[in-house]
């Protein structure tokens, strides 16, 4: 089984157990080799009611570090919050809670979302 394939695997067993819903959305990551992107999701309607990615122009990022990461974390944060959501449950997409996807949490809360 090559990476991918593990990953996938990892990520449905996360998501049997992790559901969106209006009172607490999912905080959704996926990460490439050069950039990291996160949605706040409601699986009920089946909406995406935030979104971030280390893309956007106020980052101004090349590839993807923990530093990057951090910053995305803080910026949904902000945009989730003025949209009056403070919990959520996090979803990391089958990667391992490390490096990135720990920088990303760890801005987020940072910022006022509470996992």
């Amino acid at each position: 089984m090559s990476k991918t394939d593990l990953r996938g695997k990892r990520r449905q067993r996360i998501r049997k157990k992790i559901f969106g819903t209006i009172e607490r959305p999912r905080f959704t990551v996926f990460k490439s080799n050069r950039y990291i992107y996160v949605q706040i999701i409601d699986d009920l309607n089946g909406h995406t009611l935030v979104s971030a990615s280390s893309l956007e122009k106020v980052l101004d990022a090349k590839n993807v570090n923990c530093e990057v990461s951090k910053q995305v974390g803080s910026l949904i944060a902000k945009r989730a919050v003025d949209k009056g959501i403070s919990k959520v449950s996090f979803d990391r997409g089958g990667y391992k809670y490390h490096g990135n996807i720990k920088a990303l949490a760890d801005g987020a809360r940072e910022s006022g979302l509470q996992f």
